[in-house]
């Protein structure tokens, strides 16, 4: 029993050496930065080598960096390193039983690795992104090789509701700019492609989640994602290696405080129940803190008793209770938070304030340059320097201090700013933004113009001749009557426009007359054609002659113009094409000039590029052409619409449509000859028009990247 007893013992403690050793033999003894070029290298120095390299993830709101090393201890004293070199702002170190996590707190997300180097964790951060010789690279064509890519879109729904978007990416180092804009959230993979069947909207409604839809389009060399949630919500995102996780989750109201939770803010924090008779406010603070593990500063001011009872209230409302029962307010850096009457943290910040304005004021000035590859630098300089005149100058903004100065080279379109370095840096951050390439689109107009016509016209006249036969030569008279005009062999003949004619032939005179004179008109620049009969008697001493006349015009038309042309983002663009019609007019000082009006086809429009990659036009067309020609000058037919729509990526839509019909009867007629049935057609005229036309645009925009641009030129 006593050797058993032993050995037991002398295992206890080979596993507790063992723990010892362990715990030993991996611990954190130093964190250091160092800046190489547009790099920031940071070491982690460990007592003991680690076997591999650290699982990390990465969160874009804030911007932060962590990994974890299990089975190391903080061996450096502190939980907070400040570093304030480029991107990297502090180092955070956070020990939970055998686990230590690294977090590294940024001014942005960008992209970084990280390598194991003996007893050391290297983590190197690409600032190259922020600099203004990417901005440079930015422009250049990128070999699709180079480029960053998306394999797979994933949705997914949590233990407590919430909707995950897992974004499978095909390495770490692709950028990510998240933001929320009014009910949604925008993603924008910046220099990424994605295979055509991920351009999806993605309709989640069933998973039971805040999230509604996830649409993902290409936008130029990026992508965009736009998730749409409803209700009431919060959003976190964070990567793990190449897997990159936006997360929505769920707020819910406090139903005790009915219609106050709209106005009041929504407290999260786990709930405690206090109950205490007449304790100081200094104890209810250190309560609060020790339940929750935050460091409390409380100022010296802060005194009084108070008595609550509180029961299953989340800690931040039980601290919020507190502020508002003795006027105090808070301020919070991280995990501390300070502690004082809001007339004490209200002097404090105005001290600050004007102990950085002191600063400014004596800071020394310094010169930058920066050179521009897409916006002409004057326009900058007016943004970020404004000239301060007039009655409205108490009102403007300036980009730079009341020290500062702008000036633009239009040769080189670069600009020179001279001002302290805080505000040459708010300028750089502003360049970064704005200048970028302008998104173009291509805009095609079709005006279809379609005609249908029908025109006819029936006539008749009837004319008669009278005279005396002779004999000439030994042989009988013989001639012809055809609208006024009389032929007789061995006579001389004349013809007229009026509807009598008189012939002299040799020693007789005949005479011809129009009765009825109702024949068809001319149509379209056509004459009517004619059929001619003469009727006479035995004695050849009398004619008649009847003429029927009809003419009938069928016609049919289309008319397709197609006026393209391609333009900037917010920019108008007008394409023209038809004549200037010279007239006369008369000058104030009674001479005459020569004028030009158009008449031309012309399409007019300025395209603004949304969001969502649709785009809104707002559109004029115009379709002149001549008319007939007056007294004043010919006159001008136009056909014309302006107006406002919205229209998707490639889609076509019609914004106008004009419909004509016209239907046209006369009869001209010899009353009461022309009513008999039959017979009173040859007393009548009858003409018939039918005719249609149809005009309709359409609108086609397409949002066009900068190689496609190139192309078409």
């Amino acid at each position: 029993m006593g050797r058993v007893f032993a050995l037991l013992m002398a295992l206890i403690g080979l596993v507790m050496a063992c723990g010892a050793a362990r715990a030993q033999e991996a611990a954190i003894e130093s964190v250091a930065a160092n800046q190489r070029g547009s790099s920031i290298v940071l070491r982690v120095q460990l007592s003991a080598p680690v076997r591999n390299p650290p699982a990390t993830f990465a969160v874009a709101n804030p911007a932060r960096i962590a990994f974890d090393l299990p089975g190391v201890v903080n061996g450096t004293g502190k939980n907070s390193i400040e570093v304030s070199q480029g991107d990297l702002r502090s180092v955070s170190l956070v020990t939970v039983g055998d686990r230590t996590r690294v977090v590294l707190n940024l001014k942005a997300s960008v992209p970084y690795s990280t390598a194991l180097d003996g007893n050391a964790i290297v983590v190197t951060l690409d600032g190259g992104g922020a600099s203004n010789s990417a901005a440079v690279r930015f422009a250049e064509p990128a070999t699709a090789a180079s480029r960053h890519s998306i394999r797979n879109i994933d949705f997914r729904r949590g233990r407590d509701g919430e909707g995950r978007v897992v974004v499978d990416l095909a390495d770490t180092s692709t950028g990510v700019d998240i933001r929320q804009q009014g009910q949604q959230i925008i993603v924008d993979f910046l220099q990424t492609a994605m295979p055509a069947e991920l351009r999806r909207r993605l309709d989640v409604t069933d998973f039971g989640t805040p999230v509604q839809f996830v649409n993902t389009t290409v936008q130029g060399n990026s992508v965009r994602m736009v998730i749409e949630p409803k209700g009431n919500w919060e959003h976190n995102a964070y990567q793990s290696d190449t897997q990159f996780v936006i997360e929505v989750k769920p707020v819910l109201e406090d139903a005790r405080r009915g219609t106050l939770a709209t106005s009041r803010p929504q407290y999260q924090g786990d709930k405690l129940s206090l109950n205490f008779q007449n304790i100081e406010v200094r104890s209810v603070l250190q309560v609060i803190a020790d339940f929750t593990n935050i460091n409390i500063i409380t100022s010296e001011s802060v005194n009084g008793n108070l008595t609550l009872r509180l029961r299953d209230v989340p800690w931040d409302q039980a601290l919020d209770i507190v502020m508002q029962a003795k006027g105090l307010d808070l301020r919070r850096s991280g995990n501390v938070i300070w502690v004082a009457p809001r007339e004490e943290l209200a002097a404090k910040e105005k001290l600050e304030l004007e102990a950085k304005q002191a600063v400014a004021d004596l800071e020394a000035v310094r010169t930058e340059t920066f050179q521009l590859n897409y916006h002409k630098a004057a326009d900058v300089v007016k943004i970020i320097a404004p000239p301060l005149t007039g009655a409205a100058a108490a009102t403007q903004t300036r980009l730079l201090s009341k020290r500062g100065s702008a000036a633009a080279d239009a040769l080189s379109n670069q600009i020179f700013v001279q001002d302290i370095p805080s505000r040459l840096e708010e300028v750089r951050r502003l360049i970064r933004q704005i200048d970028i390439p302008t998104r173009q689109v291509l805009i095609e107009a079709r005006i279809v113009e379609a005609t249908d016509g029908f025109s006819q016209n029936l006539g008749a006249r009837l004319s008669g001749t009278s005279g005396v036969p002779t004999k000439v030569n030994g042989t009988g008279l013989y001639g012809s009557v055809t609208g006024g005009s009389v032929n007789i062999n061995g006579g001389n003949s004349s013809s007229s426009s009026n509807s009598t004619t008189s012939v002299t032939a040799g020693d007789f005179t005949i005479a011809s007359s129009d009765f009825v004179s109702l024949p068809a008109a001319a149509l379209n620049g056509y004459s009517a054609g004619a059929l001619g009969v003469t009727l006479f008697n035995s004695a050849l001493s009398k004619f008649i002659s009847l003429e029927l006349s009809a003419l009938e015009s069928d016609g049919k038309g289309r008319i397709i113009s197609s006026p393209r042309v391609i333009t900037a983002n917010q920019v108008e663009a007008t394409i023209e094409d038809g004549e200037e019609i010279p007239y006369q007019q008369s000058t104030s000082s009674g001479a005459t000039s020569v004028s030009f009006r158009k008449a031309v086809l012309s399409l007019r429009v300025t395209p603004q590029i949304t969001p969502e990659g649709s785009v809104i036009l707002s559109v004029n067309v115009n379709k002149d052409s001549r008319g007939t020609d007056t007294s004043s000058g010919p006159a001008i037919n136009t056909k014309n619409v302006k107006t406002q729509v919205l229209v998707e990526n490639g889609g076509t839509v019609v914004i106008g449509g004009i419909y004509r019909m016209q239907e046209q009867n006369t009869i001209t007629k010899i009353p009461l000859l022309g009513d008999i049935p039959f017979l009173g057609a040859l007393f009548r005229n009858k003409s018939q028009v039918n005719s249609k036309s149809e005009l309709l645009i359409f609108l086609t925009p397409r949002i066009i990247s900068n190689s496609l641009a190139n192309a078409t030129r």
